[in-house]
């Protein structure tokens, strides 16, 4: 069985619960995550089989896009991705600092799996959306080439979209931060 993911991102909390419902229906998939988040958009994150995830994205692209904000399908996501998303990633020391903005739930999680499969680098956090007005940001740590590669790599996998907000990379991040972050 092919390990995917996938997201649709909806302006409205009806449309999305409704298209969850359908989803789950057509194909046999899993809900990682269905819920609304700032400011009013819903979230469904799928995983399963990549043709039921695949039918299931498609379905939802194709029927409801009139309140379509964004949506992702992952073939073969980085196993980092999991444990960002839940924050649940036990990183001991930050070296350098990645973080990455952007304006959407999806596109955040698409930018992490580039930048996780460019590098060696962790994924520290993916905030998706809750508590910021709609918008998303990684933070990810490795070697500063490491890091730099990786923002990059996630940059211009957002850009295309015009999704992407804003990016830093902190070369030492001071410890009182990093007690903050971690």
């Amino acid at each position: 069985m092919n390990k995917a993911i996938g997201m649709v991102e909806y302006k409205t909390v009806s449309t999305g619960i409704f298209v969850a419902d359908l989803m789950v229906k057509t194909a046999q998939v899993e809900i990682m995550e269905a819920q609304t988040v700032c400011p009013g958009k819903y979230i469904v994150l799928l995983q399963g089989d990549l043709s039921a995830v695949n039918a299931c994205i498609e379905l939802a692209r194709t029927g409801y896009s009139e309140h379509l904000i964004d949506s992702f399908i992952l073939g073969n996501p980085h196993d980092s991705i999991f444990t960002a998303i839940y924050g649940t990633t036990n990183v001991e020391k930050l070296n350098a600092l990645g973080i990455l903005e952007t304006f959407s739930a999806a596109s955040i999680i698409v930018a992490a799996d580039e930048a996780a499969k460019t590098a060696q680098v962790e994924l520290i956090e993916l905030r998706i959306a809750r508590g910021m007005c709609g918008k998303s940001y990684l933070l990810l740590t490795g070697d500063i080439a490491s890091v730099e590669a990786a923002i990059d790599k996630a940059k211009k996998a957002v850009a295309d979209g015009a999704m992407l907000l804003d990016s830093s990379i902190i070369a030492n991040p001071d410890s009182k931060l990093c007690k903050s972050i971690l």
